[in-house]
């Protein structure tokens, strides 16, 4: 790494004045083993009295800023951080602010390829290092994988949860054949496998707080936020899950983060744009919503992301569960014993907004007893709210203590205070290694799941069907997707060996364009659709039912939630792929040529479409060649 960004460790030793010996950091899995080391603590608490108010109230944020470069960013991203901040760079971001931590985003220009986003990070860090009793940061993103990343290839890029979950669980589970024969639940050693890898990933690139795990048990097929992001309906088997992906991530010094707290797996409502209810009563809530959090906890979770939600039966203030002291201090703290950090979700998402504002909103977080104040839309309005309110007197500088000692207690569990720096050696030996890549490839084969199978069309034969058109959906791409899924679909396919031609339709494929797909389909041997949570209106369902009457055989791909066979009983052949990213699909195609049995099994029951009371396929379904 050039000394500009990476200074010597000499300069990051000095900087930390000494506390490296005392926050030497415990073995891997040790729950908050600094929290426990009171030689360690009383060095922390020292550091915290030294710290005036304006810095107490810098380290409870953590915030998006603008650019690829901590001090050069593109003139765009100096106006956007000009415009939403009111700094030009990360750099001044915290020289102002004193935050502590920053959160990585795509969209935000953070993470174009692993070098530049190692190199952020060290500016970062040196940015915060060379202040006066500067302190390393938590740099933090949301690497859930399947659907949600923000880190992209040439990373390791994994299946999403629900793929997990589907997952085949062992030796002794084998699918059998005409489905059923196995007791769902997905592989606790592919969790595990997951964080290891993607913690060591995100760590060689400087990222040492990752939002992940999701522990939320997806119970609502129409829950419009969280569905594949989930592992499962099951709260056994997700707690599992949950707790084999901690000790993965934090086996590799990256701190995972449960997530949402207390549970966001049964609403139809989106928290990003409205305020959801969860109706679930306090049994439903033990039994159904909690089990993954204890689990967490148990596994020695770093730390815990809220919901914006409003849960009656645990608070009945109507109040978010993020601006909840029942739920927060009463429950995850008291109840569930829980004393590692507690962040928020965004507090730019409307489900947090619609009750109190932006001035409020951050004030009484603290006061129900959350640690981080994630991403506000002003951080300029929160960062005076928390202070006027210390200074008013309705927040006390030793609540903000709390908050901070727990902060740099994790700080310290990471080694951050020892060197937060990361190398271009480090990524090049680390990111996207062709080990680390053969491991998702392995793991996404336990994943796809063959759910219908009829005439055993699959797997198709090149002799036979060697002309193949995909057609169908092409959502917006995740960080795990090369190309629009027919694409990456149709490559795979060409690959093995068959004639593939990609035609995409998109998510509400128009008139003009279903006549299109089906001329092209009669002059094919087989047709594969990529379907993307069809509905009973939908015009992707018109499009299958068109390509259908031509005769050939079908084959549909459900790329995003599993529920789309209930709608489309006709097609002969139907696949769960889970996500549209590259691994999964093809996985997919490995599984449609023949190359690799279909060995997953649903983590959520499929409801008939014309009677969401009565199952269609349980938990654990799933065919096999």
């Amino acid at each position: 790494m050039h000394d500009s960004t990476r200074p010597s460790r000499r300069t990051v030793l000095a900087t930390t004045a000494g506390l490296t010996a005392a926050l030497a950091v415990q073995g891997p899995g040790t729950a908050h083993a600094a929290s426990r080391d009171g030689k360690s603590d009383k060095k922390l608490r020292a550091l915290v009295s030294r710290m005036t108010l304006e810095e107490k109230v810098g380290q409870l944020f953590v915030m998006r800023v603008y650019g690829h470069s901590a001090t050069a960013p593109d003139q765009a991203d100096v106006d956007a951080n000009l415009k939403e901040i009111g700094v030009r760079t990360a750099a001044e971001l915290i020289a102002r602010y004193r935050v502590g931590g920053i959160i990585y985003f795509a969209w935000a220009h953070n993470t174009r390829d692993p070098h530049q986003i190692a190199d952020l990070s060290n500016g970062i860090q040196k940015a915060s290092l060379g202040l006066p009793r500067g302190l390393p940061l938590l740099i933090s993103t949301d690497q859930e994988h399947g659907i949600v990343c923000r880190v992209g290839e040439p990373a390791t890029l994994f299946p999403g949860a629900m793929a997990v979950g589907a997952g085949e669980k062992g030796r002794e589970a084998l699918p059998q054949k005409g489905g059923g024969g196995r007791r769902a639940g997905g592989s606790t050693g592919d969790a595990h496998t997951l964080g290891r890898v993607s913690g060591a990933e995100l760590r060689a690139v400087g990222v040492n707080q990752n939002y992940s795990p999701v522990a939320d048990v997806n119970v609502d097929p129409a829950n419009p936020v969280i569905g594949v992001r989930s592992f499962g309906a099951d709260p056994d088997a997700v707690a599992r899950l949950v707790a084999a992906e901690v000790k993965g991530y934090q086996s590799s010094k990256v701190a995972a983060t449960a997530k949402h707290f207390p549970g966001h797996g049964d609403t139809v409502d989106d928290s990003h744009a409205k305020l959801p209810y969860i109706h679930h009563t306090r049994e439903q809530w033990e039994r159904l919503d909690a089990p993954p959090f204890r689990a967490a906890i148990a596994a020695g979770i770093d730390s815990i992301m809220t919901a914006h939600i409003v849960v009656p039966a645990l608070d009945g203030s109507d109040d978010p569960a993020t601006l909840s002291r029942p739920i927060l201090t009463g429950i995850l703290r008291g109840e569930l014993g829980y004393d590692g950090v507690v962040v928020t979700d965004s507090l730019g998402m409307e489900g947090v907004r619609t009750k109190y504002g932006d001035d409020r909103v951050p004030v009484l977080a603290l006061k129900a007893g959350v640690d981080q104040l994630l991403n506000p839309p002003s951080l300029d309005i929160a960062w005076n709210a928390v202070l006027n309110a210390v200074r008013d007197g309705e927040l006390t500088e030793a609540r903000l203590d709390e908050s901070i000692l727990r902060i740099l207690r994790l700080k310290a569990k990471l080694g951050l205070f020892d060197d937060p720096y990361v190398t271009r050696a480090g990524v090049d030996r680390t990111v996207g290694t062709r080990a680390h890549l053969a491991a998702a490839d392995r793991i996404a084969e336990r994943t796809t799941t063959l759910l219908v199978n009829e005439g055993r069309l699959l797997p198709l034969s090149r002799r036979v069907h060697r002309g193949i058109l995909v057609v169908g959906a092409d959502p917006a791409s995740p960080s795990g997707t090369t190309g629009p899924p027919t694409g990456v679909l149709a490559g795979a396919l060409a690959e093995l060996g068959f004639t593939a031609t990609a035609l995409p339709t998109g998510t509400a494929p128009s008139a003009a364009t279903v006549d299109q797909a089906v001329a092209a389909a009669r002059e094919a041997d087989a047709v594969v659709v990529a379907t993307y949570n069809v509905t009973a209106g939908s015009s992707q369902k018109t499009l299958v039912e068109r390509l259908l009457a031509t005769g050939r055989p079908v084959i549909a791909v459900a790329i995003r939630n599993p529920y789309d066979v209930a709608q489309l009983p006709s097609v002969p052949a139907h696949l769960a792929a889970y996500s549209w990213t590259d691994v999964e699909l093809r996985a997919a195609a490995r599984v449609i040529a023949g190359r690799v049995e279909p060995r997953g099994r649903l983590p959520v029951p499929v409801q008939r479409a014309d009677d969401p009371a009565k199952v269609l396929y349980p938990v654990g379904y799933g065919l096999s060649y």
